[in-house]
């Protein structure tokens, strides 16, 4: 079939090729030039075309019989089967080398038998069977992908159906997030589902769906919203593993979680409300805690003194009374010799304290004889005294009245008999004379 192709192309050309010489030398007679003069035109360059391909193919131009006006075409059945051969060669080459594929790093080749799964293929430089009997797909599985819930794009573009879930407390709240995940199957991740990121996005809607219902909406806005995201990332893995979807989910992180927008200036009013309770309790708390622990160091203070003062007085009335108890021995014993011991020491104690003042009685002179040096000894040592007490009590007061000698009774009387026995006596010389 081959061969016959090429004789009808190479009869073609050569019948075109002599066409188009007799067109050229009838233009050319017309115009007055002999054949064979001026540039070759487009027939010419045709013709040599031709020519080229017939010597390619292994053919050759041949006079025909009868008259020389025809040509045939004789096939080379050696350099046509040579031809055949290179060409074919080539196309196995070509078709064998088309098996070969590149995988870059951080992404896996999945290699497929007939349209089946059939094996992975790692970085780097790799080979299979060529189409139709292997195929590849590459699959990244280090990039980081993320899905979006409650929005796309941007948080202002909302997506109502998604966000919008109920509480525990039958409260409606409004929650973005969006899911961060990696590859850790490519078959699984290719072959098992049919919308991959579609499958994503409903399990981690379900998710959040789950944990939000279980939940407070208190505890949802505040103080547990890294607990939800942590339960729903734990949760959406356990879907994805029962599925065998082949991603891992590497963060679940909450974009806005608030309330409706419909009721978003009531719900701010009632958190204001909520934060002026919360700080008027604190307020309260802090003066009861500055209040009570005084008013309880205080009264443990007063307890403490009076205990320290009935201690006090216990242990003097007891140890009066075993005075009393010896002494009663003692007195018992010898009376006289007891009665004058305390009597001496009763005025050792008195006099000790007391300024005195000498007066000679008995031989009946006016002198009297003051102790300067003691009273004035006394004076700074009560000036001294008062100071002290003064400054320990931090009370201002008024300057102690100046010291003065305190006489005790029994000298006192003994100045007065003795002033009387001198104006008597005074009174007397004046009535002799």
């Amino acid at each position: 079939m081959l061969v016959s192709l090429k004789k009808k192309i190479g009869l073609k050309s050569t019948l075109a090729a002599r066409w188009g010489n007799r067109k050229a030398d009838a233009n050319k007679a017309q115009e007055g030039k002999k054949p064979g003069e001026g540039p070759p035109d487009l027939d010419q360059l045709w013709r040599d075309f031709n020519t080229r391909l017939n010597a390619f193919f292994g053919q050759k131009n041949r006079p025909e019989g009868g008259g020389g006006t025809g040509g045939g075409l004789r096939p080379d059945m050696k350099g046509a089967g040579l031809t055949v051969g290179v060409v074919a060669a080539a196309a196995v080459l070509i078709w064998i080398a088309s098996g070969s594929f590149i995988v870059q790093e951080g992404q896996t080749g999945v290699v497929l038998k007939f349209g089946k799964y059939d094996h992975s293929a790692p970085p780097g430089f790799n080979w299979r069977l060529p189409y139709p009997f292997e195929s590849d797909e590459t699959v990244n599985v280090q990039q980081v992908r993320t899905v979006e819930i409650g929005y796309r794009g941007n948080v202002k573009n909302k997506m109502a159906k998604e966000s919008l879930m109920l509480t525990d407390d039958e409260n409606i709240i409004d929650i973005q997030f969006a899911v961060q995940y990696k590859l850790k199957d490519p078959a699984a991740w290719l072959f098992n589902n049919r919308d991959q990121e579609d499958t994503l996005r409903q399990v981690a809607e379900t998710s959040i769906r789950e944990i939000v219902g279980r939940s407070k909406m208190d505890f949802v806005l505040y103080e547990g919203r890294e607990k939800v995201a942590f339960d729903v990332q734990q949760l959406m893995q356990h879907i994805l593993d029962r599925y065998a979807v082949g991603a891992i989910v590497t963060n679940v992180t909450m974009q806005a979680v608030q309330p409706p927008e419909q009721v978003q200036a009531a719900f701010d009013d009632a958190v204001k409300a909520g934060q002026d309770r919360e700080r008027q309790k604190n307020e309260g708390q802090a003066y009861a805690n500055d209040v009570i622990p005084k008013a309880r160091g205080a009264a443990f203070r007063l307890l403490q003194e009076a205990e320290a003062y009935r201690s006090l007085v216990t242990e003097n009335a007891v140890g009066n009374a075993s005075r009393f108890q010896q002494v009663l021995t003692e007195y018992q014993k010898a009376p006289g010799v007891t009665r004058d011991r305390m009597y001496l020491e009763t005025m050792q104690q008195i006099f000790s304290s007391a300024s005195k003042v000498m007066v000679d009685a008995k031989s009946g002179s006016n002198l009297l004889y003051l102790p300067l040096d003691k009273l004035i000894a006394q004076a700074a040592a009560q000036d001294a005294s008062a100071a002290a007490a003064k400054a320990a009590a931090g009370a201002s007061a008024a300057p102690p009245p100046p010291a003065t000698a305190v006489l005790p009774p029994e000298t006192m009387q003994t100045v007065e008999s003795h002033r009387d026995s001198r104006s008597r006596e005074s009174s007397r010389d004046r009535e002799s004379r």
